[in-house]
């Protein structure tokens, strides 16, 4: 793949840097900007929303007739990295999880109808959107095809969902909700979609889990179904389909979970940089040190490994490729990055580092659901050994 950017996506890119340089870093270092679950205030939130639509710079994935960009993978990649150089950043410009990757599926597979009801007032930022999969043990985790208990059971041209479910990000805040429930027994159609309304009868909220933080705007929710009436018109794809609905989603919010923790990745090593330019001991500023050097460098190697990984499934997803085998490598591959970008940034910081005087304590925080978060570390890697017993040599390939 050519790694040029094209003109337009480079056009996105710089003023993207230039507005998180000139309206979003100024904000993290005043308390007054902070939420009480450490995100951007809503007040606060809306009027940089506001900013970033008059400058062109919202909803970058979502088509053009819909008040979006309309930029490729490829594209995305390049600007959700810049635009997550600062916390508050993929929010602002409408690109932040749950909503980015729920707004690309209903996207790509709802229907014109469930596109003006379920996807338009996410992408004008009028609602915010969860998904809702996740359940308790013995539930669905990293086996929902196997695990699912919530159920969906027809009735007078409808269906009614009973269950279980937790860990359902932003549930909080959302007004638009995707549930993926049990059908069927058949190992790989037994689950389908549905989109329903938060003002529904029939469910309800147990409580916002308490997490180490920080969080996303609604939390982390723990939530119970008793009798949601759903009607048939809001199904997303056929019956059965649910498995599919939550691949096509999960392939593409993976990928752009990574982009976002590059951009977080550089973030700590320019904190770091900074201060071991200034710092001195022992007679000599800090950069002057191998072992300081050896840090900086072996992190920032790491980035640069994570963004190859990234564009090369972006790249392969822009070409109709499901990118299964390149997103999994991208996934595990750049959560360890992130986890040893931050923590090289607190170590070369020292305790300014650890402290609440710089955002590495936030991130260090933050990156560690990285490894947990849209299928664990390991459930990747069985799905790359599983690639490898399948392919042999071949899966390395070329093209």
């Amino acid at each position: 793949m050519d790694f040029t950017l094209s003109p337009e996506t480079e056009d996105f890119r710089k003023r993207i840097r230039a507005f998180v340089e000139d309206k979003l870093l100024p904000l993290e270092s005043d308390p007054a900007s902070f939420d009480e679950h450490e995100n951007i205030t809503e007040d606060l939130l809306q009027a940089m929303r506001t900013e970033a639509r008059k400058v062109g710079l919202w909803a970058l994935a979502m088509p053009k007739d819909r008040g979006g960009q309309g930029l490729d993978t490829v594209s995305m990649a390049a600007c959700y990295e810049e635009m997550a150089r600062s916390i508050f950043g993929p929010v602002v410009f409408n690109a932040a999880a749950p909503d980015d990757g729920n707004m690309v599926v209903l996207n790509k597979v709802g229907t014109d109808a469930q596109k003006d009801k379920w996807l338009q007032p996410i992408i004008d930022g009028t609602v915010r959107s969860a998904i809702v999969m996740t359940e308790p043990h013995p539930g669905a985790g990293s086996d929902p095809a196997g695990m699912m208990q919530t159920t969906a059971t027809k009735k007078d041209g409808g269906w009614i969902i009973k269950g279980h479910k937790w860990f359902i990000t932003g549930a909080e805040a959302a007004e638009h909700f995707i549930v993926v429930a049990r059908t069927s027994d058949d190992a790989r159609k037994g689950l389908t979609a549905f989109m329903f309304h938060r003002d529904q009868p029939g469910w309800g909220i147990v409580r916002r889990i308490p997490i180490m933080g920080p969080e996303e705007h609604g939390g982390h929710c723990e939530l119970k179904f008793a009798d949601l009436e759903i009607p048939d018109e809001n199904r997303l794809m056929e019956v059965g389909d649910g498995l599919k609905v939550v691949q096509i989603r999960l392939g593409t919010a993976r990928l752009t979970h990574c982009m976002r923790w590059l951009g977080m990745a550089k973030r700590a090593l320019e904190i770091a940089g900074g201060y071991v330019e200034e710092r001195e001991a022992f007679g000599e500023k800090l950069i002057e040190r191998e072992s300081v050097r050896m840090k900086l460098g072996q992190a920032a190697m790491a980035i640069h490994t994570g963004r190859l990984l990234v564009m090369n499934a972006a790249w392969k997803i822009d070409q109709g490729d499901f990118a299964r085998k390149e997103v999994s490598m991208a996934k595990v591959a750049v959560a360890d990055t992130l986890h040893l970008a931050v923590d090289t940034a607190i170590q070369l910081c020292g305790a300014k580092g650890y402290s609440k005087d710089t955002l590495l304590e936030w991130m260090y925080r933050y990156a560690r659901q990285a490894r947990l978060v849209d299928g664990a570390s390991e459930v990747h890697e069985m799905v790359l050994a599983r690639f490898f017993r399948e392919e042999g040599l071949d899966f390395w390939q070329w093209g």
